[in-house]
């Protein structure tokens, strides 16, 4: 019997990818161990000390990478995180419009978060605030000593709370005026509310204008990995998109509710009806103009040093397929 590849895999628990989690779908050639961690544990694993073969990573933090002489990761078309993000846009008590964020200082964990890349592109193209209108404070959210993983270094006012505090009590207290963040702060609801209140029909309306669903993570492959065995990567890539299609034939299965929604399958035919049916899409010529939006912001934002193309970002393994 031929020897499979083994391969370690950290990534989050989702729909798309517990087929790969449960052994449903397994990839050509692989035998995969998937380890199934918390975003922010993944993230700082991989990139500090390189963990894992696969892992999922930041979108941002993989742009990022790219400037770096070495190289580490080539990154797959797999998009196990999206999210629309005026959601992580949260205000202290008083603040009702953008317009009021200007001059103020607003709390990130880490400046170079990808949802936090989103959320000032978005606020300065669409809402008028530019970046650099506003002082930034990073720190942990709701444990004090979060640092950044990466160097950062860009044209704003950017500094650290102090060792003993959290994002989100400042916010609480009104020592800050606003927090961008994937995460609800603990002090949500409690002197701290979202910016955009009807996020539902701000986001709806951002995708009818823009037709961007945000991608916030990718695959990563280490280079060694990669480079030593260039065929994972499309065996990988094709293991993914099978895992997420089973995702999309559970949705639609009206026998018995796979989650715990009453709605389910009238909320995915709504999505469908807004988004398409390949909503949640993998590739890159469905999704050029998104990571087109976010490189430039993130190029705009000082975080890459010069604006990426799409086709920079993956393993050209994973963008031409046989015909027959």
């Amino acid at each position: 019997m031929m020897r499979r590849l083994p391969l370690t895999l950290a990534c989050g628990d989702y729909d798309r990818t517990r087929a790969l989690l449960e052994g449903d779908v397994r990839p050509d050639g692989i035998d995969l161990t998937y380890l199934r961690l918390p975003v922010e544990e993944t993230f700082f694993r991989m990139l500090r000390h390189r963990e894992f073969d696969v892992a999922e990573m930041s979108l941002s933090t993989y742009a990022a990478s790219l400037a770096r002489e070495d190289r580490p990761f080539v990154a797959l078309p797999v998009f196990t995180s999206r999210m629309f993000r005026h959601s992580s846009v949260y205000v202290r008590e008083g603040i009702t419009s953008v317009e009021e964020l200007k001059g103020g200082v607003v709390g990130v964990p880490e400046f170079q978060l990808t949802a936090c890349v989103w959320v000032r592109g978005i606020l300065e193209e669409h809402h008028g605030l530019p970046a650099s209108s506003v002082r930034y404070v990073t720190g942990g959210q709701e444990s004090p000593g979060r640092i950044e993983k990466g160097a950062v270094s860009v044209p704003y006012d950017v500094s650290a709370i102090p060792s003993d505090r959290t994002l989100s009590q400042m916010l609480g207290a009104g020592e800050i005026d606003a927090l961008y963040t994937p995460r609800v702060p603990s002090t949500f609801g409690a002197g701290v509310t979202r910016l955009f209140p009807d996020v539902v029909r701000a986001e709806r309306a951002y995708f009818e204008a823009t037709r961007i669903f945000p991608i916030m993570h990718v695959v990563v492959l280490r280079r060694e990995v990669y480079e030593a065995n260039r065929w994972v990567a499309q065996a990988l890539h094709k293991s993914f998109v099978a895992a997420r299609d089973l995702a999309y034939a559970g949705l639609s299965d009206s026998s018995a509710l796979r989650f715990l929604s009453p709605w389910l399958v009238q909320h995915a035919e709504a999505d469908r009806a807004l988004l398409g049916d390949d909503f949640w899409s993998y590739g890159l010529d469905a999704n050029r103009h998104v990571l087109e939006a976010f490189l430039r912001y993130h190029h705009a934002q000082g975080l890459s040093p010069r604006l990426l193309t799409p086709e920079e970002l993956f393993a050209p393994e994973t963008l031409e397929s046989f015909v027959i």
